[in-house]
């Protein structure tokens, strides 16, 4: 009998670190992903977005629409243009 208690012991004590370990790892984890998370909305605060220079009056030469365009879509992959101010200003050169 006294096998039998030390076996389970042992089995107790192993469980009970590992769910501690799991759980320290997943706390860090979830704190590194929380900074992250900030320091990204720190770095938007900081910044004002930088918008795009208002499209001049329609350009009727394809040529410059096309270097418009390819110039918001590249500040749309920056980040520094969202879905919106992307579609409202490719209206602006559109339209």
């Amino acid at each position: 009998m006294p096998g039998l208690l030390r076996g389970v012991a042992r089995t107790a004590v192993v469980a009970g670190t590992a769910t501690a370990v799991s759980n320290r790892v997943s706390r860090r984890q979830a704190g590194r992903w929380a900074q992250q998370d900030s320091g990204q909305q720190q770095q938007q605060q900081q910044a004002p977005p930088q918008q795009a220079p208002p499209a001049a009056a329609p350009s009727s030469d394809m040529n410059d629409k096309i270097a418009q365009l390819k110039q918001l879509g590249e500040l749309k992959t920056q980040g520094v243009l969202t879905e919106a101010e992307f579609e409202e200003q490719k209206r602006r050169i559109l339209g």
